[in-house]
């Protein structure tokens, strides 16, 4: 047996319910149905949240609030120990490096630097957003910390 293959638990794997096979099965003829109407006939039932014609929970609720959803700006968060597993001395850290490192996937557009772990490298650390024990740690390492703007993130990359 080899490393990669996955063992299922003995009871995970439950069979399927085999329907209409006869009277022993106990789920024959009707097929636990029951006699005709709506939830016996094909395409059968209700949509969900139908309430049989009484006014639904989701309309008898007031629609209440602000939802900033679609202009809020969505992070990747990486720490100051990832930077100096990666990079060497006196390189330049930014979206570009980030990608041919793999340490970001090549969708992402915003990176926040986070203080978490030491950095004891030289870096220049070009990003949109880092917090102040990061960039205290970078700057006290002899780095230097550039905030760029996810405008000129775009320019670059053309």
């Amino acid at each position: 047996m080899s490393a990669k293959e996955i063992i299922v638990p003995t009871g995970a794997a439950k069979p399927s319910r085999r329907v209409g096979r006869g009277p022993g099965s106990g789920k024959g003829k009707t097929s636990g149905k029951g006699h005709k109407g709506q939830n016996a006939r094909s395409g059968g039932g209700v949509r969900p949240g139908f309430e049989g014609g009484q006014m639904p929970l989701y309309r008898r609720l007031p629609r209440r609030g602000f939802n900033n959803g679609a202009f809020r700006k969505e992070y990747v968060v990486l720490n100051l120990e990832i930077l100096n597993e990666k990079f060497n001395d006196n390189e330049v850290v930014n979206l570009e490096t980030l990608k041919q490192k793999r340490i970001i996937r090549r969708s992402v557009e915003s990176v926040k630097i986070l203080g978490n772990g030491r950095i004891t490298k030289k870096l220049t650390v070009e990003v949109p957003a880092i917090s102040a024990s990061a960039k205290l740690q970078i700057e006290s390492a002899g780095g230097k910390v550039v905030l760029v703007t996810p405008s000129q993130v775009e320019n670059n990359g053309q």
